[in-house]
């Protein structure tokens, strides 16, 4: 078994949910003694950024993910829509946006199978959707609609709307069109993420995009038991409502503090989204895009709204999880945090700058200086189709070279901390666990991808359990095999330190081992 901070090493006891000894002392306790027949064991995974309840909408929709050309995805979009004949709406995801150049798919193409009704398919990144004519009908846009504040809306060269909308201020000029999801469905889709999250051995997780109903049915989940796991949530806010929400995100986060059972279901934390993603052309960068070098993405708050919104927030102790992926919107994090730490008073705060893509080398540094943690998501950090046909010919390859600099940021002492950002990538760490090491995916050819940024299996293991601990205060109960900790733990067939192929076992919470339905 594996513990960061004790390596390697045999044996532990468990009383009571929790871990009583270790190693050689654990063994000679009495009690029952459970051999592992050689599988390996680990501390439960910990997600620091997921988005648990999109997961579970989406499953219900057409599956389009790893569908790899327009055809099949039509094919599907149809089949879901001839079995599901008296739902008003269809939406679903995750497609590849990268199977057509540039990533603008075109309205006419879902025509050909639903045209009657409106479709709404997300792209994997979940900052472009595509839909057919009937939604952009329902919603208005037409040539004369303006891009948001904040997003775009793909064009024709005659100026009408393509089919393609970019970031969720766009989305919601059709969105808030659909019939609104409701506490009972949000159950059902808690429901269905807990058991894959399990599945997949994760024992903590975050729901990092929290808007009505969400809390309220995390709420309903954790007083029903249908919340299986711990979670945390991290409220959205944006440039237009962050002040309005103060007093109703107080008020959930107090009801929270209250439910009988304090470790399953926590709410200390504010999602910030700064920007976009590289892949849209919408992350915020300090230089322009090569494909448009009129643009540099786009930068979703103004620098003194950010800074008066994240000290607002800061004061009344909510952590700041903020959403920077382009260089841009990373500076502009930094300085807003800057802001914060030199008005506001000092307290143990760990802010979070989430996915980190694409750091300006002048303010590689400043996460140390600063004390952020910095949440990767590692399954992005090889050469992937994405980077290859999307962001590549945006930003050019030293640009692209320069993301995902782990092992510079480790080098430099930041606290690193691993997500999945579910369901935009695979929930499953073991699919992730090995890219960092080795910069590529286990037993693929080709070459790695920036080897010099490489972590060892150690670091990568610390960031997926004790660092992500760390991130949501909880480490003096989670994130390792220690005395006095937490008995939540993951049982692994094989060594990873000694193959890459590993599956698991069984998951453990609180010393009970917990089946999947």
């Amino acid at each position: 078994m594996w513990s960061a901070g004790l390596g390697v090493f045999e044996g532990f006891a468990i009383e009571n949910g929790l871990i009583v000894a270790t190693g050689p002392a654990a063994l000679e306790l009495p009690g029952e003694v459970i051999d592992l027949a050689g599988g390996f064991l680990i501390p439960g995974f910990i997600d620091g950024h997921a988005h648990p309840i999109f997961a579970g909408r989406e499953a219900r929709g057409p599956k389009v993910k790893n569908l790899q050309s327009v055809d099949e995805i039509k094919s599907e979009v149809a089949r879901y829509a001839e079995e599901n004949p008296n739902e008003s709406w269809i939406i679903g995801g995750a497609y590849e946006a990268a199977i057509v150049s540039g990533g603008d798919f075109d309205a006419r193409w879902l025509d050909e199978v639903v045209s009657d009704r409106p479709v709404v398919l997300h792209a994997v990144d979940h900052h472009t959707i595509w839909v057919n004519s009937k939604s952009l009908e329902i919603a208005g846009i037409n040539s004369n609609t303006p891009n948001p504040d904040g997003g775009t809306i793909a064009r024709r060269e005659d100026g009408s709307p393509k089919g393609t909308l970019r970031e969720p201020i766009s989305f919601d000029l059709i969105l808030k069109h659909a019939p609104a999801d409701s506490v009972e469905s949000d159950l059902e889709a808690i429901k269905y993420a807990c058991n894959e999250l399990i599945s997949a051995g994760v024992t903590t997780a975050t729901e990092c995009w929290v808007e009505p109903p969400m809390a309220e049915a995390y709420i309903a989940a954790a007083k029903s038991g249908a919340l299986t796991i711990d979670m945390h949530l991290a409220f959205l806010v944006t440039p237009q409502n962050w002040q309005e929400q103060v007093a109703y995100i107080q008020e959930l986060r107090a009801q929270i503090s209250k439910l009988p059972e304090p470790n399953r279901l926590k709410a200390n934390t504010i999602k910030f989204l700064t920007d976009g993603a590289l892949s849209s052309g919408t992350a915020a960068m300090l230089d322009p895009y090569l494909d448009d070098p009129t643009s540099t993405g786009l930068k979703i708050w103004d620098d003194a709204n950010l800074i008066a919104a994240l000290g607002a927030y800061d004061l009344l102790n909510f952590q700041l999880h903020i959403h920077a992926i382009g260089d841009g919107a990373i500076n502009q994090s930094l300085n807003a945090i800057e802001e914060v730490v030199k008005t506001n008073p000092n307290w143990d705060r760990r802010s979070v700058i989430v996915h980190a893509q694409l750091i300006a080398p002048t303010d590689l540094a400043r996460f140390k200086e600063l004390d952020i943690i910095a949440n990767f998501q590692p399954l992005w950090s090889y050469l992937d189709p994405m980077n290859k046909e999307l962001i590549e010919p945006r930003i050019g390859s030293e640009r692209n070279n320069r993301q995902y600099q782990l092992r510079t940021l480790l080098d430099l002492e930041t606290k690193i901390s691993f997500g999945s950002d579910w369901p935009v990538t695979s929930h499953k760490p073991l699919d992730a666990l090995f890219i960092p090491v080795l910069r590529k995916i286990p037993g693929a050819p080709g070459e790695a991808w920036n080897i010099h940024e490489v972590i060892s299996l150690e670091e990568s293991l610390t960031s997926y359990t004790a660092n992500a601990a760390y991130q949501l205060f909880g480490e003096r109960d989670l994130g390792k095999l220690e005395s006095g900790m937490r008995a939540n733990f993951v049982v692994l067939d094989n060594n990873p330190f000694e193959t890459y192929e590993v599956e698991i076992k069984s998951v453990w919470i609180d010393g009970i081992e917990i089946k999947v339905n």
